[in-house]
């Protein structure tokens, strides 16, 4: 990591392309649009108004553990019962990412959880599908260019995995780049679902996984060796196989001689990209601020770290805040923002073509100033 140029100003990361790859669908939502949208059903709120109820999902999700962070999501996916309201939602999360500076989006959520209002699978999908195609055609009439694929999400405590990853793959060829599989790390392993794989191995087909964020080391190498995970949805906790090494004068913090254990060897060496988002990290307790959480050591020992927001509603975040917040409590470079950045795009979920046209086309231009000279 860079420490050499002055830091980036609070207006140079806002207008900075931005990717995301780990971005919940359903931890996106406007306080504002919540309050509507229950209103309509009758489903009762903790708040009466939008700042009151963004402080409120705020504050209990930092309660300080997974399980406590899930609950508020019984609010937002209890307004996203329908084919009307799954569009909107997906409307909005565009057009919000998009002005924050999103070029490159996945957007990720778990089909089987918007069937109480009668919807099928199919459905979901096209409903969430066309709110994403109208955000991209909104931001588009405002200046903003973004592209915006859907991960289908299952739930680790669920048995409808398999079901979940033939709907995948009947939608790769309309948005849905990819598999992911989320809910209660601990005491759900990744290989319950190994039939589920098996098949989007066979097919060809991206997968990702939450690991190493509630669970540890075992549950990172249940995800890379029986799911196959291409990246880690999250992954901080990947530092619990990591020795650090004696401090010295020429290196205080012992970096250099931090030894790697056997599964956090094969994540750097296979640079297996790592979704980490930091200030959702801070409120389940992975790590106590972000000057001490462990993105910025796995950046420097060489890792493929990517920044993101995780849910914008609940943590209050954006991928400029991340971003700055990483700036300006752990001392990142406009240099570390952009390997960041390209490493999200080189490993997201579609073909090579395209990742490098979204590289050469969209960021590496806006690092570089008008005389050629490399910004960063």
């Amino acid at each position: 990591m860079s420490r050499a140029a002055a830091p980036p100003t609070a207006e140079e990361i806002a207008a900075l392309p931005k990717v995301v790859l780990h971005d919940h669908l359903d931890g996106g939502l406007r306080p504002g649009t919540v309050l509507e949208l229950a209103a309509e059903i009758g489903h009762p709120l903790p708040a009466a108004d939008a700042p009151e109820l963004g402080a409120w999902f705020e504050a209990t999700a930092s309660a300080g553990s997974l399980e406590r962070y899930l609950e508020t999501f019984a609010h937002t996916v209890a307004v996203m019962q329908t084919a009307e309201n799954l569009r909107r939602v997906a409307r909005e999360a565009v057009v919000d990412l998009a002005e924050d500076g999103v070029v490159y989006a996945e957007q990720r959520y778990a089909p089987e959880q918007h069937l109480a209002g009668g919807l099928s699978l199919q459905q979901v999908v096209d409903a969430v599908g066309a709110g994403i195609d109208e955000g991209v055609a909104l931001a588009a009439e405002q200046g903003r260019s973004i592209r915006v694929g859907q991960l289908l999400t299952a739930m680790r405590h669920a048995d409808r995995s398999r079901e979940v990853a033939e709907l995948a793959l009947a939608n790769r060829e309309r948005g849905v780049v990819g598999f992911d599989l989320a809910g209660a790390e601990s005491g759900h392993p990744a290989g319950r679902h190994e039939r589920a794989f098996r098949m989007l191995r066979a097919a060809s087909f991206p997968v990702t996984v939450h690991a190493g964020e509630a669970a540890g080391v075992e549950s990172v190498a249940d995800a890379l060796h029986l799911a196959g995970a291409l990246r880690l949805g999250h992954g901080a906790r990947l530092v619990e196989d990591l020795t650090p090494g004696e401090p010295t004068a020429e290196d205080p913090s012992g970096i250099a001689e931090t030894r790697l254990g056997q599964v956090a060897h094969w994540v750097r060496d296979q640079q297996v990209p790592l979704e980490l988002c930091p200030t959702s990290n801070l409120q389940t307790g992975v790590a106590s601020s972000v000057a001490d959480h462990p993105i910025t050591l796995l950046a420097h020992l060489g890792f493929a770290v990517t920044v993101n927001t995780d849910n914008r509603l609940m943590s209050a975040t954006s991928m400029t805040r991340e971003m700055t917040r990483l700036v300006e409590e752990a001392g990142w470079s406009l240099v570390d923002l952009r390997d960041a950045t390209l490493t999200a795009a080189w490993n997201a979920f579609i073909h090579h073509d395209e990742r490098e046209a979204l590289v050469e086309d969209v960021l590496l231009p806006a690092y570089t100033t008008s005389n050629g000279r490399h910004r960063a």
